[in-house]
């Protein structure tokens, strides 16, 4: 009998490039995750909160669209 068989050399060669494969993923995807909480970090506020451009925008609509409410109600005119 050989001192290593062919197919005991062929699988933990496989589980060794499995292992190198896997941290290799690992450690790009936290990378990933470390440049897109960078971007978060960087992305302009607009409003009190901390909401980014794509909230203040809804909120501002929203606002605009109360004061056209409230100014109707001031003058009169049923909505």
């Amino acid at each position: 009998m050989e001192m290593f068989e062919p197919t005991l050399v062929m699988a933990a060669a496989s589980l060794i490039g499995l292992i190198v494969v896997a941290f290799a993923l690992l450690r790009g995807w936290q990378g990933w995750l470390e440049l897109k909480q960078r971007e978060l970090e960087k992305a302009p506020r607009e409003i009190e909160g901390g909401a980014g451009t794509g909230a203040a925008r809804i909120e501002i609509a929203d606002l605009k669209e109360r004061i056209r409410k409230l100014e109707a109600i001031a003058s009169g005119v049923d909505l």
